[in-house]
């Protein structure tokens, strides 16, 4: 098998999406696919044979939370994450820099990322008291964990990702909010840019100096927020950059973000595979793959599914909710996963209750299921050239809009 490469089988007529193969060290993964979270090298209660049951293709781990604890020199004595957490099949790192920022600039995990939502005051914290502050070279961070004090550059997050050994890694990037100014967004993208070629640098010089580990891709992480001509030229930029492929994050706000992703997939080479960070909600992944998105990720099928919340074709449901005290039917008649088969919505509602350990298991395999194979479904439609019509029947069915 090839170290990395990325084709396309398929392409959606009059939009960006396709469908295509992504070749990884580690195995394929036949895109647009949804990347399971598994933050510390672990998918919140769910073990690795469960996750290949439910067809998940790969999974994206944390390198700032990995860098904490355990530590990446430790997993790379273990043999790499997907030997560390007992997976056989691809693996991603992100950077650290969302983590490094969201939890040290502010005093909630998300930075505001829905303009004029949320007051600046509320969020981003003074200089004095936050747990991480910027500069040129890198970010300084307190842990979240004991306070005590670490750094983060670009060359020092690629030497974290490679002891970490995923198949794909993501360059260490700046996280700005909607709440920042234009001149700051132009200032931090400028300096993401200088990271992206620091950041290739790093890696350069560490498959010279290690010739025989397997190859690990590296993708750039177009930033911008919501400005059409900041994200225009960071997909010009990093697209002309010899990435392997290529992540779209930052703040943007919900309605806009089909537009942004159109705006740099139009620029950015259409022969690498694009990765959406952050993203899981229905509505937001069809946009996504129309417009020519590859893979996403994101933790939100495992926590909500710790909450009492179930995603059905007919929408989301709170399985804590009074009315499924007697309910002997599935959390979706229709499903086919190991929860649904086996268990009745009266029998989860009542571990809820219970507050017993197999409730958030039961949910969370449920929930992982139903998303990763949604995407799925996707492709497929891609494929057979009814993604249009599945798009509607299916977003029509799930917010019961006809």
């Amino acid at each position: 098998m090839a170290e990395f490469s990325f084709g396309i089988i398929r392409k959606l007529n009059g939009t960006l999406a396709r469908a295509g193969v992504i070749n990884t060290p580690h195995g394929q993964i036949e895109t647009p696919a949804f990347i399971v979270v598994g933050t510390k090298a672990s998918v919140k209660a769910i073990l690795p044979e469960q996750l290949k049951e439910i067809g998940t293709q790969a999974v994206l781990s944390n390198a700032y939370h990995l860098y904490l604890q355990p530590g990446h020199k430790l997993v790379e004595k273990a043999g790499g994450l997907a030997k560390f957490m007992h997976w056989d099949g691809p693996t991603f790192t992100d950077s650290g820099g969302f983590q490094v920022l969201s939890l040290g600039s502010g005093y909630k995990k998300v930075l505001a990322m829905q303009s004029g939502s949320i007051d600046e005051a509320a969020v981003i914290a003074p200089t004095r008291e936050r747990r991480a502050l910027v500069d040129d070279d890198g970010v300084t961070f307190k842990s979240h964990i004991d306070g005590s004090k670490h750094r983060f550059t670009p060359e020092h997050s690629i030497q974290v990702q490679a002891a970490i050994g995923a198949d794909i890694m993501f360059a260490f990037d700046e996280l700005t909010s909607l709440l920042d100014s234009y001149s700051y967004q132009v200032e931090s993208l400028a300096r993401t840019h200088r990271w992206a070629e620091r950041c290739l640098k790093e890696l350069q010089l560490i498959r010279k100096n290690n010739p025989t580990k397997s190859y690990q891709a590296l993708f750039g992480v177009i930033q911008g927020a919501q400005y059409e001509d900041l994200r225009k030229d960071a997909a010009k930029f990093m697209g002309n950059l010899p990435f392997d492929g290529f992540g779209i994050g930052g703040a943007l706000d919900k309605e806009n973000m089909g537009t942004i992703v159109r705006w740099v997939n139009e620029i950015l080479p259409e022969d690498k595979p694009k990765h959406l960070l952050g993203i899981s909600e229905p509505d937001d992944m069809f946009e996504a793959v129309e417009q020519g998105i590859d893979t996403f990720d994101c933790v939100s099928p495992t926590r909500v599914a710790r909450n009492g919340a179930a995603y059905t074709l007919d929408g989301r449901i709170n399985i804590k909710a009074s009315k499924y005290r007697e309910d002997f039917s599935p959390l979706d008649p229709e499903c086919t996963c190991y929860t649904c088969v086996n268990y009745t919505s009266a029998y989860i509602h009542h571990l809820f209750r219970a507050k017993d350990i197999n409730a958030p298991i039961l949910m969370s395999i449920h929930n992982e299921y139903f998303i990763v194979n949604l995407v799925k479904q996707m492709r497929e439609s891609i494929i057979d050239g009814t993604f249009f019509a599945f798009k509607k029947s299916w977003l029509s069915r799930y917010y019961h809009k006809g």
